[in-house]
Order: structure tokens, then C-alpha cells, then sequence
């Protein structure tokens, strides 16, 4: 936390090596956070690169009161949000398009099993609720507390809890195979 306070006082005082250490630090948690919201890497790329520009637009009337990772999870999931509202005719869900951002694999057998349980897990995801996805994702990616995302989606701090509830029983009788397709 002290590290993002004294990159973003840099970045503001002009510093472009201050920006890029801040996009280097989270842009891959925030690509992961956009594909995962919107099951399109495509998208989610636009998502993040849209976040990062407004973010240095707003630079100079931008004021921190939290964690720069939270402020910037939540601008992702707005814009995702927003991208699905304008897209929403057009959107199709295409399965096995979401790329999770992995370290190096340890053998190429673990990298095959990683890769099927990310597919199946990704596949998952997207037949949940769009509601449901977000809180998810922001709670376990993210880690964004529950009341910081009801402030966010606006509702209630219980109902958050409840979408969050829900969708994890959702991905667990998907995964099981209970849910028939």
C-alpha cells in the first residue's frame, strides 16, 4: 500500500516510469478480473486498456482513499459492466476464449491438466448469472471485501452475500455435473 501511495504521488507529479510500474504491477490480475467478468479476451484487453486510460486522463484530479488494486478492480468491473450494456445484442459467449494469465508450468503434462481445468472452469463461470460472476470474481480474484462491492453494484451488503453464495453452489453443481446442460 505504501509502495502504490508514493508510485501514484509520482505518477502524478509526471512520472512515466511511476505509470508503468503500476500497470506492470496490475495488469495482469486486471485482465484475468475482465476475462473472467466477460468470457472474451478480446474484450477484456479493451476493458483494461479503456481502465488505464482514463485512469491517466483522471491523473491530475485523482485522489486515492482506499488500495490502488481495489480502486482499479472496480473501474474493470464497471467498465466490464458497461462494455456488456453496449454490447448486449451482439454479445455471444464463446467458450475457450478466456485466457487465465498462469505462471510457468513445472512439465507440459501440468500444463495440459492446468489448461483442461482452467477451460472447464472458465466454461463454468459463464453459464453463471452475470451478478453472481462479478461478486466471484471480484471476492476471490480481486479480493475485494463484500461490502466494497455492494457499495459497488449498489444493493445491500446480505444480498452480495447471497449472490456470492449462490454462485459458488451454482459452480459446484456445475463442475460435479449435477446441473444437466
Amino acid at each position: 500500500m505504501f509502495e502504490d501511495r508514493l508510485l501514484l504521488w509520482r505518477f502524478k507529479a509526471g512520472s512515466q516510469d511511476a505509470f508503468c510500474r503500476i500497470y506492470e504491477k496490475y495488469v495482469n490480475d486486471l485482465l484475468t478480473l475482465a476475462a473472467n467478468l466477460l468470457a472474451d479476451s478480446s474484450s477484456a484487453e479493451d476493458v483494461v486498456q479503456d481502465v488505464f486510460i482514463n485512469f491517466v486522463k483522471s491523473a491530475d484530479k485523482f485522489y486515492l482513499t482506499g488500495s490502488l488494486k481495489g480502486y482499479l478492480a472496480t473501474c474493470v468491473a464497471n467498465r466490464a459492466r458497461d462494455y456488456i450494456r453496449q454490447n448486449k445484442r451482439r454479445q455471444t459467449v464463446r467458450r475457450g476464449e478466456t485466457e487465465q494469465i498462469a505462471a510457468d508450468p513445472e512439465s507440459p503434462v501440468q500444463l495440459v491438466i492446468r489448461s483442461e481445468e482452467l477451460e472447464k472452469l472458465s466454461c463454468a463461470m459463464t453459464r453463471l448469472p452475470y451478478e453472481q460472476r462479478e461478486v466471484v470474481v471480484l471476492h476471490l480474484n480481486s479480493a475485494l471485501r463484500f461490502r466494497q462491492i455492494a457499495k459497488l453494484q449498489n444493493v445491500s451488503v446480505k444480498t452480495v452475500q447471497s449472490r456470492y453464495r449462490y454462485g459458488l453452489d451454482k459452480l459446484r453443481s456445475i463442475l460435479n455435473g449435477e446441473v444437466e446442460k
